[in-house]
């Protein structure tokens, strides 16, 4: 079912690629017609082998800033056991300054335990992540909505401090990633201006019923949140082909133009603001995949 309300639809490219090959990909994006490039903060694999090469994300977002002149830019999402948030927060709000008020700040409890070990970075228990996760909302936030600001936490603090220049956006959007359900979505339904979760329709259908709950328990219109999703999309006319990788562990669409349309009509219909499309299952080009989709699945939604 195609409906009348609009979708945004963004591109998310392997972290692997040489940056010259990232900057060609937003290039492209950019013109024809896509709505956002997202960028995954990590910095290595999670993998055994950690030898592949793998840019950092804000300093490549900064890049693509100065070059591309339209699309969104954002991290999804940023690992919160990183950086200090005061930090995290002034990178974004520089970032969108360079893009002149594009830029979304994904953040993410953080979850790659590989790179917290071989970079020295403590690798807190589930619990004191996400109790972290909210707590640099609130000191985001703060810095973003004051001139100088002064914040006794459990995990940070802040001594009279300045965040200047604040970001061109009011707000600069914040974005939180994860499906748990009970305190990420809290923690969503509490502070963040976008929500993003891999999953399928039906993976979208019980996720957003949970926040939404959240939204009210808190007092909050659920409609004032965006909602983001993320799928790996196979376009085949191999029935067989979709079948198989619609079963992935990982959420995944799968067919024909049609069915396709009709999968993200579903997303659709279920008040999804925003699809990304990861292009790990795309090849060394995909550019052509991007073309199609743009044009022949996406195009009556957008």
């Amino acid at each position: 079912m195609i409906k009348d309300l609009l979708m945004k639809f963004s591109f998310w490219p392997r972290p692997t690629h040489p940056f010259a090959t990232t900057l060609n990909l937003a290039h492209h994006v950019e013109k024809t017609g896509w709505d956002g490039f997202w960028l995954a903060d990590h910095f290595m694999p999670n993998a055994e082998d950690t030898s592949a090469p793998w840019p950092e994300a804000f300093t490549t977002l900064a890049a693509i800033a100065a070059s591309v002149p339209r699309i969104r830019l954002g991290s999804l999402v940023a690992g919160n056991t990183y950086r200090h948030p005061a930090v995290l927060a002034k990178m974004a709000a520089t970032i969108d300054h360079i893009c002149e008020g594009r830029m979304v700040l994904g953040l993410g409890a953080g979850w790659q335990e590989n790179e917290h070990l071989k970079y020295g970075l403590p690798f807190y228990d589930i619990p004191e992540r996400l109790a972290r996760l909210e707590e640099a909302c609130q000191v985001i936030k703060q810095l973003y909505g004051q001139a100088d600001s002064d914040f006794s936490g459990r995990f940070y603090q802040l001594t009279d401090a300045p965040l200047e220049p604040k970001p061109l956006q009011t707000p600069l959007p914040l974005l939180i990633g994860g499906g748990g359900e009970k305190v990420t979505l809290r923690i969503t339904a509490q502070y963040a201006d976008e929500w993003n979760v891999w999953g399928t329709v039906a993976t979208l259908k019980h996720k957003l019923t949970v926040l939404d709950a959240h939204c009210k328990q808190l007092g909050r219109d659920p409609s004032t949140l965006k909602r983001t999703a993320v799928a790996l999309v196979f376009l085949t006319d191999d029935a067989a082909f979709a079948e198989k990788m619609r079963g992935n562990t990982q959420a995944s669409i799968a067919g024909s133009v049609q069915a396709l349309q009709d999968t993200i009509g579903a997303y659709s219909d279920l008040g999804v603001d925003e699809f990304i499309v990861p292009d790990f299952n795309l090849g060394n080009d995909a550019t052509e995949t991007l073309d199609r989709l743009i044009n022949e699945v996406f195009a009556p939604f957008h």
